[in-house]
């Protein structure tokens, strides 16, 4: 009977343990989460109307700038990327999405600490300690560590890590697509300034033809061939030229500034030779989209990541309804006394579960899961709007490519026609059969041709680098990017362990 009874005694705490377990789990399934649920669904290649990829599609490479055939252009670029302010912005927020998943993942462990308190303190006569201790004034000393351990059975723990690399993998590829960005304003900056150059080049051309005009105009009024009138109008042609050369000198300036600003400097190395628009090749970008090309968008894959990071906040929120099941173990001494308080009669130590359930909260959990559901909406609908955005950028910077094309081939038909104009003026002037006013006015028709020759030879350029980027770039998803799963709805009901990361 001796040796039965601790065997009974037994039975009976084990019964009461799985009554208590059965409670829980009977509570936790009437957790109350249904109907709340995100609604949105991310849209695909297939909804979109792209075609599938036929074998190797043609992309930009990662360096796709160098193709353009300007060493010092290559050299810029690579400054920026490594010295860009913005840069180190981005990189300081994934270092900070890294943090908070090594806090995500510390919340799988057991989790130790230490205290000491040391504490003088007067008894209660009128409490539950007697005289001598009641009324009087102690030294009360604890040292003691303390543990705990949260089970995480219903996906709270894994929520949260899911979040969180989430997060990283959208702060990883925004850093990404500001590299993207950096790199193509650099580049188009550079083209700017190209432009004013050719530009300057080209008034200073101007500013010497009217000078030679004006020089052959005094010439042929003291033969007494001409007038004042063509003098002054030629002299106020000549004026109007300068006023031009000192506004594309300050041009000059202000595009130097902008493109020290993007490499990160105040002002740029006096080696920095200013490039010209003939040095350029031309690129060579696809224009047409495939099923593969909503993976090569860095900002896309950020927005695609943003909603997995929402998903699994919602499976945290989720987890809430569910109980908190937590071992907490305390060991350590404790004493009345300093001087006692390291002696082995004042050691202490105790283990034992702690579980916490939600019973009544007034609606609390529902809200909270109510708000993360409407998060990972808000993410689907931001990640279409940024595809569908993605798409009119690209077919836009497409069209301008074939559009700026067909006015080069337009233009140079009008600026031969416009240069054997004014060559037959010029004759006709120098023979004395036509006016000053008829090379005036043919002289102005091939300046213009010839300025508009020089901006769509920037819009050109600008307009392949503008498709570059809305083709990505250059960037390239890695292993975690293309094995990013589906977005789904998280379900009513328990959450469930997603796939192994």
């Amino acid at each position: 009977m001796k040796l039965s009874q601790p065997s009974s005694i037994l039975t009976a705490r084990g019964t009461r343990l799985v009554a208590a377990g059965a409670a829980l789990v009977l509570l936790a399934a009437c957790a109350d989460t249904q109907g709340i649920r995100p609604q949105a669904h991310l849209t695909d290649a297939a909804a979109l109307g792209l075609p599938a990829s036929q074998g190797q599609s043609l992309a930009p490479a990662a360096d796709w700038w160098t193709a353009l055939g300007d060493p010092q252009l290559d050299r810029l670029v690579a400054q920026a990327l490594a010295g860009n302010p913005n840069l180190r912005v981005a990189a300081a927020r994934v270092a900070k999405a890294r943090a908070a998943e090594v806090i995500a993942k510390s919340a799988y462990y057991p989790q130790v600490n230490g205290s000491l308190d040391l504490n003088r303190q007067r008894f209660s006569e009128n409490y539950i300690y007697p005289a001598p201790l009641g009324g009087s004034v102690q030294n009360l000393g604890t040292l003691q560590l303390n543990g705990g351990w949260e089970l995480d059975f219903f996906g709270k723990h894994e929520g949260a890590l899911d979040a969180a690399i989430g997060q990283i993998r959208a702060a990883e590829a925004e850093a990404d697509a500001a590299r993207v960005l950096l790199a193509a304003n650099v580049v188009k900056a550079y083209v700017q300034w190209a432009r004013v150059n050719d530009q300057y080049q080209l008034a200073q051309r101007t500013l010497s033809q009217r000078q030679s005009m004006l020089q052959l105009v005094q010439d042929r009024v003291k033969a007494g061939l001409d007038n004042q009138l063509e003098v002054r109008q030629n002299e106020t042609n000549r004026a109007d030229t300068r006023t031009s050369i000192a506004a594309l000198e300050q041009q000059q300036f202000a595009a130097r500034n902008a493109l020290a600003a993007l490499l990160g400097q105040p002002r740029l190395a006096d080696d920095v030779k200013p490039p010209r628009l003939s040095q350029f090749k031309t690129l060579t970008v696809p224009t047409e989209l495939h099923a593969d090309w909503l993976a090569r968008r860095a900002d896309i894959s950020a927005a695609r990541w943003r909603v997995e990071a929402t998903k699994g906040e919602v499976q945290v929120a989720r987890a809430q309804f569910y109980p908190n099941i937590n071992l907490a173990a305390f060991l350590g001494f404790q004493s009345l006394g300093f001087d006692n308080l390291i002696k082995g009669g004042s050691f202490q130590w105790g283990v034992g579960p702690a579980v916490r359930l939600p019973i009544f909260e007034a609606g609390k959990l529902r809200a909270n899961l109510a708000a993360k559901s409407a998060d990972v909406d808000a993410a689907i609908e931001s990640y279409n709007a940024a595809v569908i955005d993605a798409m009119r950028e690209t077919a836009d910077q497409a069209q301008a490519v074939q559009s700026v094309a067909r006015q080069q081939q337009e233009q140079a038909h009008a600026l031969s026609a416009a240069e054997a104009a004014w060559d037959i003026a010029q004759q006709r002037y120098k023979a004395g059969l036509g006016t000053y006013l008829n090379v005036l006015s043919a002289e102005t028709a091939v300046l213009g041709q010839r300025r508009q020759q020089v901006d769509l030879a920037a819009q050109a350029v600008s307009a392949q680098v503008g498709l570059t980027q809305a083709m990505g770039g250059g960037w390239q998803p890695t292993a975690e990017e293309a094995a990013l799963p589906a977005a789904q709805a998280v379900p009513d009901g328990a959450p469930s362990q997603t796939a192994a990361r």
